[in-house]
């Protein structure tokens, strides 16, 4: 291929292939004897993009005569995005003339430093101060990369439009350039300056070096698509160099020249007050960014040669022309209707509908699986969706298959930075239980020989922890660690984490920093550093130690997690490299460039690929498209150039499910558009055999229903103890008294849990308890109750809503107690302890109260935090507590206390029915004959419950009934043991009476 007058600018079609037929056509023309290729510099995007030429070089010379080649020189030119630095070739030692650039950590803290300056306390503080300095940053890099200096900010035009926008555009404007202009007073008192004007100056000193005097060995910029206006202007000297070249991915040469100006102007306004970018632009279109890349570089589309030569595996040549239409700006797009069928076409590619995320990983992994059975096949999954991409690698593990995801994850998705935010969010939470208990049991705590030990005390400080949230700080986790026999072993782990909870409102970040990451490192040892995300989580903290330290940042601690959460999530930990050697998992920016003989396109849905775009929250969007600063909705352009460079490979799958982990989404406009232009034949596109391989992975074998539960335990394992409240659980549902009491189990509270009425209950009875021991102060209700609730670290709110009910219920006790004193009643005793011996078999219980009345008898009291049983309840045994506690008595089994027991009463604090009054004493019992049908009568209240414990002995403890499950299943009753039972399984089959339907 001769070199020709004029710069000399290719595309290379999205059909064919980039890297591979990059190098086609490359070897040709350099590779002149030994040495041809190697005198060749080849400017490149990014790191990865040199991974994946190289690779192709390597394919090249495996198929060609000549075996072996010293490859071109490659320089990256560094994605912004990836956060990826020029190399040596554009930053030589020439150019020590141009200043070193400023860190880009300590101008984020130095930012927020100056927004607080500049609004005060409006700015706010903390981790929401330092996320609005991010985006300040942000915002003035994209400034910089467009070539804006920050005079053009002062222009007559940008005040004129700041000052017809709404008031709070105006003073974010007006803050944004104060801390702007503070910044930059900054930087030229240290001779620096920001990254982003370095890199356009760098640019510069390239273009003008080799302007003047050219290289004496080709440069050829391959794959750029960055049209910032410095680049662009370099890549126009590559393109006149001697030898040089520029080669464009996906540039469309055959768009109609009428669809190519509705794109609209691109950087390059008809009048000179137009502004460079217009309303009407079509800024989503995939060529939109090309089309801007060529007219800052000032060439024309015509100026643009296809290049000659296609890459291994590509894919029919109609293709690129079918995605040409697919992508047509609005008013283009009205040809779909008389589009022929060879023209929309799209063979090859297959449109894949999931139920959910679970289901199109899955599915796409038995694509992967399939596709690998075909020697030297390339299978690539692409994918912004970080998530989907997880769970493809995790199925993948099934087959043995190691596949690497190049996106890599943010920090704290990893273990070493999982382990830095739990202890700060330890300290944010005051010692809460639940992060307290991931940070003991994470994978890299307590590691060593000691590991298994560390792992069995963790899960029993576990079991201690549960149920509502103890107060703040280390100290009542001490408590509850000596009760639960852990006090030495909680010993030293409180003192590896006491240096955290010894800090005041405000520290310097700097020395948060090296307490954390030392107390991390005591909790861990070494093993928390190796590793790529070790690697990563060290260099992160020693860049932010070193930013904190010059910027003097002071932080609360209690704020450090959510910081350090915003600056972790912007690191991503890449896997070295050492997967499948044909399996690829790339997100957008990593894929680009790259190809596969199979190309899965997953996760198309609106807000994932394309992104939902972001408006800047500082300038407003006219001051921005004033300025020739491309709108939010510019990445889609980008988005969908991704799509269009992934759909032409030989095979495409589109991928998408019908929800997310959040709820239904809506398809990628990408895909509607794809299913709009195939029309009818989009049925014969589907790939359903995928979706039911995956399936078909998860289908078990049909099993029968599962039965009514009913144990039949030996005579030794039913003769148990009856609790009293068990006897009611026995008699109501056997099942779950055989649960409890034969094979005891327990069900556990969560961590943090919120208060149940359980323990609302032990509350109540808690603070009864202590007035009545104290006895019964006139008005000693309230302060107890306010005691008892501190020492409970009852939750603020939660406090709040019950309180009112709680005050005004103890108050009616109060008066209630008053009134018995005078009438001669006695309280005996209060949460006392009593046995008795049964047919050999011991009953017991705890009584809430037991009073002597004036008449000598016993009254046998029992509180409730909600409504007491119904009377039909009692007299049909299913609630016989106040029976068996008065047996108890009456036997003598409660210390101190004898006598006939002739009071059956319960207290309940919940409102007293048809009135606004809390707090009522009612007895479930009658001495009006008339009332017996629904009532039992007092004097035969003992003996009616002695029948029912008769019964359940005769049937369960003593006979050889089952204890079926929910024998009374109308009966309301507790669901703890309900999915040990697997009630959802048979319950419906039930009758209404109970018995089995069938």
């Amino acid at each position: 291929m001769p070199d020709r007058a004029g710069p000399r600018v290719y595309s290379i079609a999205a059909h064919r292939g980039f890297a591979d037929a990059l190098v086609a056509g490359l070897v040709p023309r350099y590779a002149q004897g030994e040495l041809g290729l190697a005198r060749l510099t080849l400017l490149l995007p990014s790191r990865r993009a040199v991974r994946t030429v190289t690779e192709a070089f390597v394919r090249h010379s495996g198929e060609s005569e000549t075996r072996g080649k010293l490859l071109p020189r490659m320089a990256v030119v560094g994605d912004l995005d990836l956060d990826e630095t020029l190399g040596p070739l554009l930053d030589p030692l020439g150019a020590a003339d141009i200043p070193p650039a400023a860190d880009p950590m300590r101008r984020w803290l130095r930012l927020a430093h100056y927004l607080r300056e500049v609004e005060g306390d409006e700015a706010g503080k903390g981790a929401a101060l330092l996320r609005r300095a991010w985006e300040l940053g942000s915002t003035m890099d994209r400034l910089l990369v467009e070539g804006i200096a920050p005079i053009d900010l002062m222009s007559e035009r940008v005040i004129g439009i700041v000052g017809d926008l709404a008031g709070h555009w105006t003073d974010n404007t007006r803050a944004f350039l104060k801390v702007q202009q503070h910044w930059i007073a900054e930087l030229a008192g240290r001779g620096q300056i920001d990254a982003p004007e370095r890199r356009n100056r760098l640019f510069e000193h390239a273009a003008n070096s080799w302007r003047t005097a050219p290289p004496q060995h080709p440069v050829v910029a391959a794959g750029v698509t960055s049209a910032s206006p410095a680049l662009a202007k370099m890549l126009r000297v590559v393109s006149e160099l001697p030898g040089g070249s520029v080669i464009l991915p996906d540039l469309d040469l055959a768009l109609d020249a009428g669809v190519w100006d509705e794109l609209g102007t691109a950087g390059n306004p008809v009048g000179p007050d137009d502004p460079p970018f217009g309303r009407s632009d079509a800024v989503t279109h995939p060529q939109y960014h090309l089309k801007l890349l060529l007219n800052r570089m000032g060439i024309a589309r015509d100026e643009v040669q296809p290049w000659h030569r296609s890459g291994h595996g590509a894919a029919p040549p109609e293709r690129s022309k079918v995605i040409s239409n697919l992508f047509l700006p609005p008013r283009a797009s009205s040809v779909w209707v008389d589009l022929p069928a060879e023209k929309r076409r799209l063979s090859g590619v297959r449109l894949m509908e999931s139920a959910h995320p679970g289901e199109e990983a899955q599915a796409i992994a038995v694509m992967i699986r399939e596709a690998l059975e075909t020697p030297e096949r390339r299978v690539a999954l692409i994918t912004p969706n970080r998530g989907l991409a997880g769970r493809v690698v995790a199925h993948l593990e099934r087959w043995g298959i190691e596949a690497d995801d190049t996106a890599g994850r943010p920090l704290p998705q990893t273990a070493a930075g999982r382990l830095l935010l739990l202890l700060a969010e330890l300290v944010a939470e005051q010692g809460a239980p639940v992060p307290l208990i991931a940070l003991l049991t994470h994978p890299l705590a307590g590691a060593g020989e000691g590991r298994a030990r560390w792992l069995e005390n963790a899960r029993r400080l576990d079991l201690a922890l549960r149920g509502p949230r103890p107060g703040a700080g280390l100290a009542p986790v001490a408590v509850l660690a000596e009760q639960a026999r852990l006090g030495e072993w909680w010993g030293g782990v409180a003192d590896m984490l006491a240096p955290l909870f010894a800090f005041g409102e405000a520290e310097p970040l700097e020395v948060l920093l090296g307490a954390f990451s030392q107390v991390a490192e005591t909790l861990c040892g070494d093993a928390l550093w190796t590793g790529p995300d070790g690697r990563a989580l060290s260099a992160f903290v020693e860049d932010l130690r070193g930013a904190a330290s010059a910027a003097g940042t002071v932080l609360d601690p209690r704020e450090l997690h959510a910081v350090l959460r915003d600056a972790m999530d912007r690191v991503s930990v890449r896997p070295p490299w050492g997967g499948h050697p044909r399996v690829s998992i790339y997100g957008l920016l990593e894929a680009r460039m790259s190809r596969a003989d199979l190309v899965i396109c997953g996760g198309l849905v609106e807000g994932t690929w394309p992104a939902s775009p972001s408006q800047d929250s500082l300038l407003p969007p006219a001051v921005l498209r004033a300025l020739g600063v491309p709108g939010a909705d510019f990445r889609i352009g980008l988005a969908a150039h991704d799509l269009a460079a992934a759909l032409g490979a030989p095979e495409v799958v589109l991928s998408w499910a019908q929800r997310d982990e959040g709820g239904p989404v809506i398809p990628s406009r990408f895909v509607l558009r794809v299913k709009a232009m195939l029309g009818d034949q989009a049925a014969r596109h589907v790939e359903s055999e995928a979706l039911r391989l995956a399936r078909r992975l998860d289908e078990a074998a049909r099993v029968p229903p599962h039965p009514r539960p009913q144990p039949m335990p030996d005579a030794d394992q039913r003769k148990v103890d009856i609790s009293v409240t068990g006897l009611d659980r026995l008699r109501g549902d056997p099942y779950q008294f055989y649960a409890s009491s034969i094979l005891g189990l327990r069900t556990l509270d969560a961590l943090d849990a919120e208060p149940s009425a359980a323990w609302k209950g032990e509350i109540a009875h808690r603070i009864l308890e202590l007035w009545h021991k104290a006895g019964e102060p006139k008005g000693g209700l309230h302060t107890i109750a306010g005691q008892v609730l501190d020492e409970a670290n009852a939750h603020p709110l939660m406090r709040a809503l019950w309180w009112p009910r709680l005050d005004a219920a103890l108050k009616t006790f109060d008066r209630m107690v008053a009134d018995q004193k005078e009438q001669g009643r006695e309280v005996l005793c209060v949460e006392a302890w009593g046995d008795m011996r049964y047919r050999d078999v011991r009953i017991h219980g705890r009584a809430d109260r037991i009073d002597r009345k004036a008449d000598g008898t016993l009254a046998v009291v029992d509180y409730k935090t909600g409504g007491p049983p119904k009377p039909l309840q009692v007299k049909e045994g299913f609630a016989l507590q106040l029976g068996l506690i008065a047996m108890i008595a009456e036997e003598g089994g409660f210390k101190g206390i004898e006598g006939k027991a002739s009071g059956f009463e319960y207290w309940s604090l919940a409102k007293m029915p048809r009135t606004e009054d809390f707090g009522y004493a009612v007895e479930p019992v009658t001495d009006d004959p008339k009332k017996q049908e629904k009532m039992v009568l007092r004097e035969d209240f003992l003996d009616e419950t002695e029948a029912y414990l008769n019964d359940a002995l005769d049937k369960w403890i003593l006979g050889t009934d089952p204890f079926t499950a929910r024998l009374n299943p109308e009966l309301g009753s507790y669901a703890d043991y309900d999915q040990l039972m697997r009630l959802d399984e048979w319950i419906t089959a039930l009758g209404g009476n109970g018995e089995d339907a069938a």
